[in-house]
């Protein structure tokens, strides 16, 4: 109960945030979404238009996609979270800018501080070198293409890169890598960790 205040003051301080420039463009932040106990965390980078208008991570045609990619390993949306490291949508879906995943990452740390999830799976080049980062495995920084489906583990969780889901809307092959990659998401051998 008392995660569930602090996630939701977490949700009001980025309601009322102005540190970025990015408040003044969007129709609603992102939070996050899913069990606020969940194992599993999804990182992504940023809102896209449908979740500016919706205020749900992950909604559009990249969301469709990760849905069929939670099928396929017998996860449920509602079992794990999702979040970004940015809460609020760049302009026209550009790449998010330095001072902006530093003005959104305290809340991002603070999400996953209060979660506490076994397994984070980092969708993107973004995520993956931002929690790289944070979890002292920068010198394992390399683009995505090197590195996804990877299992990297910490003294306090492991860490699964993976392609963004987006991925598959430009490239219709790229689902397969996908699937595989999510094959590596085993909720029996989570618990464990």
């Amino acid at each position: 109960m008392k995660q569930n205040l602090q996630l939701k003051k977490i949700k009001d301080e980025v309601m009322a945030c102005q540190k970025c420039p990015l408040y003044k463009t969007r129709n609603l932040p992102v939070i996050g979404q899913g069990d606020h106990e969940a194992n599993v965390m999804f990182i992504g980078e940023a809102p896209g238009a449908n979740e500016d208008r919706t205020g749900f991570p992950f909604c559009g045609r990249a969301g469709e996609i990760l849905n069929r990619l939670l099928v396929s390993t017998n996860l449920k949306r509602e079992d794990i979270y999702i979040t970004n490291i940015l809460k609020c949508r760049p302009p026209a879906n550009r790449n998010p800018e330095k001072k902006e995943i530093e003005a959104y990452s305290p809340y991002l740390k603070k999400q996953i501080e209060l979660i506490q999830p076994k397994l984070i799976c980092t969708l993107g080049n973004f995520a993956a070198t931002f929690i790289f980062e944070q979890y002292g495995l920068s010198e394992k920084i390399q683009g995505i293409g090197k590195i996804h489906g990877l299992l990297y583990k910490t003294n306090e969780l492991s860490i699964l890169p993976l392609y963004h889901p987006a991925v598959a809307t430009y490239n219709a092959n790229m689902f397969e890598t996908l699937i595989e990659d999510f094959k590596k998401i085993k909720l029996n051998e989570i618990k464990k960790i």
